[in-house]
């Protein structure tokens, strides 16, 4: 038995009398209404109207319980007052997926719960009440010479210390009554304020495509900033060389470092305002249609290109395009920092089969004319993901060039949609 009644005495007791006090006295103003229709019908049997005037009281609680402000104010009160770990309402913003649509018997969740919290907040504080009132008033009428209780018309007569022992035993029953009423309330509130399953998948859902956009957020960053300041790095170092030989050389490698940190400098002020939860401003949108500009810059750092451009890269539609300018920009900064600084072959080709990306250059040991930049091990691992994500195919790894030395060849191919 004392097994049975452990569960209900977990939590705090007093606040949990204190939150069904609070439920049963909020229901209070309503009471008035409820009581039309029987006041309406003075000629029924007065049984008929006291159930009458419940179940229409019932009904207006359970009303509020359709919107959703109160069910926020119940999951607050029950996780301060019940110290149930209920999770915060949280609104789904995304539509919902298959599955994640409500049921009718989600929607009454709330108006059940608020009609059993008035319920159990009036039937254990009139519970408490009388049996309060007969452990003060047991011993008092022992003391003046008689002791009596009447139930269901028989009547008991307590004599002599009974009367004590009766009263202490109904005071002890007061604790144990708002013992069982926070645990039954405390039982009650996971199932019934709790998120539902639809809820549950819904924000599950939810959550997904919100790391889903984070991860994609993480490989632009990855790529714009790891590109952006490997080129940089090259043409600092390409304009301290020539600074007194060749000024102009110089000036134009600055204004290509200003350029591409601008460039920079957007997304990552874009990237950051999505990871704050901020109402971000456009996208930066680089296309295959920026591939010259890209290009540009890499031959003011001073690397020597070689663009095999084809097809009607114009016509590639938006995502698409854009993904392959990253996938282009990530492969040329692989080529920066690991190559031995030769000749670097971008080809891009559209055509109504798919979209073919490479780039290929020509790489050394270490001591032997390589770059030696600092390197995360993200970038290829980004590449195939992006790659897999535009169920297309992804090859990298070295190579045996023309001319004997080794070569590492990025190569990419994709399913296109070209517009009209």
């Amino acid at each position: 038995m004392i097994r049975g009644i452990r569960p209900l005495l977990r939590g705090s007791t007093y606040t949990g009398v204190l939150f069904a006090a609070a439920g049963a006295l909020a229901a209070v103003p309503l009471l008035p209404l409820a009581m039309a229709p029987a006041l309406a019908w003075r000629s029924g049997p007065y049984g008929v109207r006291a159930v009458l005037t419940l179940v229409v009281w019932a009904l207006l609680i359970a009303v509020i319980g359709l919107f959703r402000g109160p069910r926020r104010l119940l999951v607050a009160g029950a996780r301060r007052l019940l110290r149930v770990p209920l999770p915060e309402v949280v609104t789904v913003r995304r539509p919902p997926v298959a599955g994640s649509v409500p049921s009718a018997a989600d929607r009454w969740r709330t108006p059940l719960w608020l009609v059993l919290h008035v319920a159990l907040g009036w039937a254990g504080g009139l519970a408490s009440m009388v049996l309060l009132g007969l452990g003060v008033s047991l011993p008092g009428n022992w003391l003046s010479g008689e002791a009596r209780l009447s139930w269901s018309g028989g009547s008991f007569r307590l004599t002599g210390a009974w009367s004590w022992v009766v009263g202490i035993v109904f005071l002890l029953l007061v604790p144990v009554v708002c013992a069982v009423v926070a645990g039954a309330l405390r039982r009650l509130a996971a199932p019934l304020l709790g998120p539902s399953s639809a809820e549950r998948l819904a924000l599950a859902a939810e959550r997904e495509q919100q790391l889903a956009e984070r991860n994609r957020l993480a490989h632009e960053l990855h790529d714009s900033i790891g590109h952006t300041l490997t080129a940089a790095t090259i043409q600092a170092a390409v304009a301290g060389e020539v600074l007194a030989a060749d000024p102009a050389a110089a000036r134009a490698a600055l204004r290509s470092i200003e350029e591409s940190t601008r460039a920079a400098l957007e997304d990552l002020d874009y990237v950051l305002g999505v990871l704050r939860e901020e109402e971000p401003g456009t996208a930066p949108t680089r296309t295959l249609a920026d591939l010259p500009e890209l290009l540009d810059r890499l031959r003011h750092a001073g690397a020597v290109v070689e663009p095999q451009l084809s097809g009607e890269l114009t016509q590639v539609q938006g995502t698409l395009s854009r993904a392959a300018y990253r996938i282009v920009q990530e492969g040329l900064t692989n080529a920066l920092r690991h190559g031995t600084g030769g000749p670097i072959e971008v080809r891009v080709a559209a055509s109504r089969d798919g979209l073919e990306i490479g780039v290929v250059n020509r790489v050394g040991s270490a001591g032997a004319g390589s770059r030696a930049f600092p390197t995360s091990g993200h970038g290829l691992p980004g590449l195939a993901e992006r790659v897999r994500l535009l169920h297309g195919e992804f090859a990298a790894g070295p190579e045996a060039g023309p001319d004997g030395a080794a070569h590492w060849r990025l190569a990419v191919r994709l399913p296109v949609r070209l517009s009209a």
